[in-house]
């Protein structure tokens, strides 16, 4: 029996053996074939044209590639301002890297930076990028507390954060200054409240207005809906600034809560664009403990009494959506066109929005 035993396990092992490799081809050398082409190399940060700004004079710079080769990549280089200022190689995929080098020096002023790939064979392909670095951004306007110049990226200039990307807005060079943020389909930008939830709150900005869809959120800082958690609509803390209407008009509205109950600040026909005849329009408003006041270009277009917003549960900002915080009513993503985003700890004097519309 034990005999038996033996050789039925290893009747089982040879059919398991010839189960396993059955249509599989064996493994055998392939050679590589000529190294025929020069090797690519993509440079996804910095841009050509990008302005870094952070809040130190001498900061990292973190350069991001994509090389490519169709036998090995022997080696990557990096030079600036006609200085080789590092090397890579060793990757593990030999064909492809897709990796980060961090300068770590990196001075105000502008530079050129130069990307070298090379092969084994020898052949190399280098791409240069021209971008700058300014100086820490310094508030402009008194109470300026928060800056988003939309300039090729989410950077927050006077906290230096940046955004959270939702869905995948992009710039335009059709701009107030510079670039600006323009809106898609399930696309906005969140960033954390802790430095701009203050007893007053105004917000400036310049806005081209899309009307499709034909409703949307711009800027929204709300607490979450336990009541509603799929379709948020809590309105008693915060504020939701938003459009609504149809392709031939769109009225721009204002709810903020005062953490009872919420006040509505709708100018009606004085707070209503075309969107026909509409181009780039200054948007404000203002938030104290005694009113609330909304801006088209530096005019009123409405105001009333208000005691005070609450932030209570208040811990983001969305820009272009009501998403995630207020999208009962589908104010969703703001396909329009958004720069030169301003937040104040104060409530603006007239003068000074119009004075930030000119500036």
């Amino acid at each position: 029996m034990k005999i038996l035993r033996h050789i039925s396990a290893g009747a089982l092992s040879i059919l398991f053996a010839f189960a396993c490799n059955e249509g599989i081809d064996p493994i055998s050398h392939v050679e590589p074939g000529p190294d025929e082409a020069a090797p690519t190399i993509t440079v996804s940060y910095p841009l050509e044209g990008t302005r870094v700004q952070v809040k130190e004079d001498v900061a990292p710079l973190d350069i991001q590639f994509e090389a490519t080769d169709d036998i090995e990549i022997q080696q990557v280089a990096f030079s600036l301002d006609g200085t080789e200022v590092g090397t890579l190689s060793g990757f593990k995929d030999y064909r492809r890297a897709v990796e980060t080098f961090t300068y770590e020096s990196l001075t105000n002023g502008d530079h050129s930076l130069v990307v070298t790939v090379t092969d084994l064979s020898g052949k190399s392909t280098s791409t240069t990028v021209n971008f700058e670095k300014v100086p820490p951004y310094q508030p402009v306007f008194d109470g300026e507390i928060f800056y988003m110049p939309f300039d090729g990226d989410y950077m927050e200039l006077v906290n230096i954060v940046t955004a959270t990307k939702v869905g995948s807005p992009t710039f335009t060079d059709a701009s107030v200054y510079g670039k600006a943020y323009a809106g898609a389909a399930d696309a906005y930008l969140t960033v954390p409240t802790t430095a701009i939830t203050t007893s007053e709150f105004s917000a400036a900005f310049w806005y081209n207005l899309n009307s499709a869809p034909d409703r949307s959120g711009i800027l929204t800082i709300g607490p979450p809906d336990p009541n509603l958690p799929a379709t948020p609509n809590n309105r008693k803390n915060g504020f939701r600034f938003f459009r609504e209407g149809s392709p031939t008009n769109q009225t721009f509205k204002l709810n903020v809560g005062d953490g009872a109950s919420d006040g509505w600040f709708d100018g009606g026909a004085a707070a209503s664009l075309n969107p026909a005849t509409s181009d780039w329009v200054h948007l404000a408003f203002t938030i104290s403990d005694t009113e609330v006041v909304v801006y088209i270009d530096g005019e009123v277009v409405s105001q009333g009494a208000f005691a005070g917003v609450d932030w209570t549960g208040c811990d983001i900002l969305s820009i272009a959506s009501g998403a995630p915080r207020f999208t009962e009513w589908g104010h969703l993503s703001d396909q329009s066109l958004f720069d030169e985003l301003r937040i104040f700890d104060k409530a603006l004097t007239q003068e000074e929005v119009q004075a930030i519309m000119e500036y």
